[in-house]
């Protein structure tokens, strides 16, 4: 039987429907599922941060014992965890009472995060909620499949008693988590200390909610350079501490501006950059940013590092951002001076 044109159109027209279909059927079935758990109240402040100005494809979720600071937090689901142990109270600084409120809660906490590929689990340590009940839910989730990436801040040196906690903590997350980025609060103060006080602790939450919405956005809806699921997990599993900084450049030479604001803020201390793992830059700027400032971006934070250090990158258009550019740089599998620094708490007290 002889086929009409009309009706191999109408066949060729069948077969790349039912191509387009299967496509987006299995888009969605492997998209990454991506929930960021703040966790206690530092935790939580920054996941307020981010639902505030709204993340695209990622799922937050805020924990906490304190239930006057969780009532305020912004989340797509907000859990008071240990409600028998500490009765919405807080754990008053004790780390052992945030690890046990977590496991109380486990239950309920494992349902939310089920089908996730990668986890951000962020927190602020030295205290109680935090810093426990971030190492416990680390630890539960390690090797069980998602990418867990522990997002935390350390305190002032003066505040010697949860300095010790905080180091102790990070000595348990290294081991569960894929990566640890580490914000040093001590050299936030180095790089705002000029600002008011309560608008430099903002920045150390701007800077771990831009760093975990630009991630996720890149990696769940199209970008300008993709940055996908595979890459960030190729430098960031079982890569230990993690250093990031981030920078803003305007004007014509906004992308150099931008590079060395981000590697002159990165907020910790860490031994020698050269012999960081792996490198993952993100550029974001305005329609009129071209192909050639996004790789000389590239180009100029490598040149800081080793030939050998696997490099990701992705790269974002805002039409808000016109005549400025904005880098965000992490370093993984670095050496940090805070974890070798000897217990303060040991020295003998001095007056004058």
């Amino acid at each position: 039987m002889d086929v009409t044109q009309q009706e191999r159109m109408n066949m060729t027209k069948q077969i790349y429907d039912m191509d387009q279909e299967r496509i987006e059927e299995v888009a969605k079935l492997v998209r990454p599922r991506i929930t960021v758990a703040g966790l206690g109240g530092a935790g939580c402040n920054v996941v307020t941060w981010i639902k505030s100005r709204g993340m695209v494809g990622g799922r937050l979720l805020a924990l906490n014992t304190d239930a006057n600071h969780l009532a305020i937090c912004k989340a797509d689901r907000r859990m008071l965890i240990g409600e028998n142990i500490t009765h919405g109270l807080g754990c008053g600084g004790y780390p052992e009472r945030g690890e046990a409120a977590l496991k109380e809660t486990f239950g309920d906490v494992r349902k939310e995060l089920e089908g996730a590929s990668i986890v951000f689990l962020v927190a602020g340590l030295g205290g109680g909620t935090g810093t426990g009940a971030a190492c416990a839910l680390a630890e539960e989730l390690a090797g069980k499949g998602p990418l867990v990436v522990g997002v935390v801040t350390i305190p002032f040196e003066i505040e010697r008693v949860r300095m010790e906690t905080a180091r102790n903590a990070i000595k348990r997350l290294q081991k569960a988590c894929n990566t640890l980025v580490v914000i040093d609060n001590n050299k936030l103060v180095k790089v705002s200390g000029d600002l008011p006080f309560q608008q430099a602790l903002g920045v150390a939450n701007e800077l771990v909610g831009t760093f975990i919405k630009d991630i996720t956005e890149t990696i769940s809806t199209a970008s300008l350079i993709n940055l996908d699921y595979m890459d960030l997990r190729t430098i960031m599993e079982k890569q230990g501490i993690a250093a990031i900084g981030a920078g803003w450049g305007h004007d014509s030479n906004r992308v150099e501006m931008a590079v060395k604001n981000a590697l002159d803020g990165q907020l910790l201390d860490i031994n020698d950059a050269t012999k960081a793992f792996g490198v993952l830059i993100h550029v974001s700027g305005g329609e009129d940013m071209t192909l050639e400032e996004v790789y000389n971006a590239g180009h100029l934070v490598t040149r800081t590092i080793s030939p050998s250090a696997k490099i990701v990158w992705g790269a974002k258009v805002n039409p808000e951002m016109e005549g400025s550019a904005h880098v965000f740089v992490c370093l993984t599998g670095v050496e940090s001076a805070f974890l070798n620094q000897p217990n303060q708490n040991k020295k003998k007290f001095k007056l004058f």
